[in-house]
């Protein structure tokens, strides 16, 4: 019987980096799994039946670092055509494994299974059904039901066992069958009894070639039922299946980027996952590249970490004794167990300093301390616009909440509602002011005579937390922790310094602190969503500061440039973690061959006149096929239905059927208005010279 603490364990270690070891799938000539790489996939766009436009788009992925390349297979003729593709790709000397991607059609998913080398089904459409409805099941009517889709997917099962080829369940968290809402509701646990109640079946005919995937656009949910899925495939005692990785409808451009990383790079920090897919609504091969990156951060994890000290170390008599040579203290132990639930979002419980904690979302902490000299324009990298003619700021959703200006102060009025942090010393040299919040290192807090009666802010990791850093932070309702580490295996170590303070009652907020070196934007926009977003996902950080090394010779231009993207990736992270919306959202999915419109440009327009409504969340989809059920939690969606007609929903709820494309995008604003949800974009003056 497992211990309470063993039944969270959802990877092979929460703090050592290690991939957990997948059984083998062979995929053509790649195989999967096990100790090869973790392997990089994307889709094509183009229409199935278009053989040449398919085979081109392929190569052009494959050139991009795809090692698997998928192709929608809809209906019996684009499933045969699929042998005129793989041949052509042959012909040109490109053996790059084909896999199929079935939704409705069993008939499409038989044929294809003996042409390509795996076929890709979604248990919440195939052979089940989709209506929105909520229905009643007895035990035996539920198994009933089992059984009829038992015989329905033997024969594919079947097949794919003869020709060798593999499978991919994979469930999408907005296309879970009615039946399977009506039981589990919609949940992590109903998107992985959906997959299992299929690789029951696929077991039971002795198949075992199959990878299985939980997408999802939420993030929380995409990451607590993957987590569950390795769970519940150890408790029943199934094989350890290669696991395919990716958020789906993550969207275009930054935004799309942002929430993959922090899906997909929170599941490979604890070692899950085999292949990725990352979703854009771009050029498939623009996401290969943005998959490989994600990828190739652990490929010298394991060597390059530092250990960090398990749960159960903070308990051993050395810990304790520490503690209690410290005058007064009482002994500090904590308990060895995750404090956390990785299956449910619950966030940890914090006591309120400033507007840090709490009920209060998370903070933004912009670090200009490296700037030469500030002036009031400058502040529009962190988000106060300054407009000259009305001498005032404007009001952003993306404005900083503090300034971390470390020994140069700000020497003029900040804008209502902004507030400063600065060095220690910086403070007590300016006469302690009441409108400065100081910064101390924990060397200065533990012995600081003067501290600010509202907010002290210390910087922490978790060597430096210990049992007398513990209980100065137990007994100080001002503190508020800047949390930091310098080890590569960053996510971790962070999360293991919030055990140790939740274990042993430190209730302080905390914001998260990351510097990243000297490296390509790319590289820290998604490793940043990772370390911080990973964190969030689990309910963890009232706050969030990113910053990178000093540039040399680096003129103000420069820094203001790179100061504006950290703060938009602050609060890009925050949305993606679904813990703060600060703008809108968009649930796009990747083009594919059943398209029905141009998807990048028409995500790009719908942007364009909408991406100021904050905390919207807008679906756009290429076809019915991801329509109501894909666009899952938005607000309102735009789907395509046939070659210029539009769709338009309220939820899940179709609105408009028919609507001319070239009307579409003003009929969904005049569904926003009507909803009272509409306000008008406001004109944002730009400073003299930018």
């Amino acid at each position: 019987m497992s211990t309470p603490s063993e039944s969270k364990i959802y990877c092979p270690s929460l703090t050592q980096y290690k991939r957990r070891e997948a059984r083998v799938v062979n995929i053509g000539d790649l195989p999967l799994g096990g100790h090869y790489p973790i392997r990089v996939q994307s889709m094509t766009t183009v229409d199935t039946m278009d053989t040449l436009g398919s085979v081109e788009e392929t190569l052009r992925m494959v050139e991009a670092g795809c090692e698997y390349v998928r192709i929608t297979a809809p209906s019996m003729k684009e499933a045969q055509n699929l042998q005129e593709i793989k041949k052509e790709l042959r012909r040109r000397g490109c053996n790059v494994p084909l896999i199929a991607d079935i939704h409705f059609t069993p008939n499409a998913a038989e044929l294809a299974a003996r042409i390509v080398e795996k076929v890709r089904v979604n248990p919440g459409n195939y052979v089940d059904k989709k209506k929105f409805q909520t229905i009643e099941y007895t035990d035996a009517e539920y198994q009933g039901e089992i059984e009829r889709i038992r015989e329905r997917f033997r024969p594919l099962v079947q097949i794919c066992k003869q020709y060798g080829t593999a499978m991919r369940i994979g469930t999408n968290h907005g296309s879970l069958s009615d039946r399977i809402l009506s039981r589990y509701g919609d949940t992590p646990l109903g998107m992985v009894e959906s997959a299992l109640e299929f690789l029951r079946i696929c077991e039971d005919e002795g198949y075992y070639d199959v990878v299985l995937s939980m997408k999802a656009s939420n993030t929380q949910v995409m990451v607590q039922a993957y987590r569950l899925l390795v769970q519940k495939l150890e408790a029943e005692g199934l094989q350890p299946y290669p696991l395919h990785l990716g958020v789906t409808e993550a969207g275009e451009a930054e935004d799309g980027r942002i929430k993959s990383a922090v899906g997909i790079g929170t599941l490979l920090e604890d070692g899950l996952g085999d292949t990725v897919r990352v979703s854009l609504t771009e050029p498939p091969e623009a996401e290969a590249p943005v998959a490989r990156m994600l990828i190739d951060r652990y490929t010298n994890r394991a060597a390059e970490a530092k250990p960090i000290a398990p749960l159960s170390a903070d308990a051993e008599p050395a810990f304790v004794a520490a503690a209690s040579q410290d005058q007064g203290s009482t002994p500090a132990t904590e308990s060895g167990q995750v404090p956390i639930d990785p299956f449910q979002y619950h966030r940890r419980a914090t006591h309120e300093v400033l507007n840090f904690g709490g009920t209060n979302v998370p903070r933004v902490l912009a670090d200009i301390s490296r700037l030469p000299q500030v002036e009031y324009n400058d502040l529009r990298c962190v988000g106060h616009l300054y407009s000259a003619f009305l001498d005032k700021f404007q009001m952003n959703d993306l404005g900083a909440d503090y300034l971390y200006t470390g020994q140069r102060p700000i020497p003029f009025m900040l804008p209502n509602g902004l507030k400063e942090l600065v060095d220690y010393s910086a403070w007590l040299d300016a006469g302690q002011r009441a409108d400065h919040f100081p910064v101390l290192t924990h060397s200065e807090y533990a012995v600081a005579a003067a501290r600010h009666p509202e907010a002290n802010f210390v910087f922490h990791n978790l060597d430096s937390l210990t049992p007398a850093a513990i209980d100065q932070l137990r007994a100080d309702k001002t503190a508020v922790v800047i949390l930091y580490t310098d080890n590569v295996h960053a996510m971790p170590e962070l999360r293991r310094a919030f055990f140790r303070l939740m274990n042993l009652g430190v209730t302080s907020p905390v914001i998260i602190n990351r510097q990243y070196p000297e490296q390509a934007p790319e590289q820290t926009q998604l490793y940043a969503a990772t370390d911080v977003g990973g964190l969030l996902l689990d309910g963890l950080g009232d706050g969030v500061v990113l910053s990178t090394e000093k540039l040399p010779d680096a003129d103000q231009n420069t820094w203001l440039a790179r100061l504006d993207g950290l703060n938009q990736l602050g609060f890009g992270i925050l949305q993606a973690a679904r813990t703060r919306m600060s703008k809108t959202e968009y649930i796009s999915c990747p083009s594919c061959g059943r398209t029905l419109f141009d998807l990048p440009e028409t995500t790009a327009m719908i942007r364009r006149r909408t991406d100021h409504l904050k905390g919207v969340k807008i679906g756009i989809m290429g076809c019915i096929v991801n329509g109501p059920g894909e666009m899952a939690d938005a607000d309102y969606g735009y789907v395509g239905v046939g070659r210029g007609k539009i769709a338009l929903y309220r939820g899940q709820e179709v609105i408009k059927k028919s609507v001319p494309e070239e009307a579409a995008v003003d009929e969904l604003i005049n569904l926003i208005r009507e909803d009272g949800r509409w306000v008008e974009p406001v004109a944002v003056e730009e400073p003299v010279g930018a």
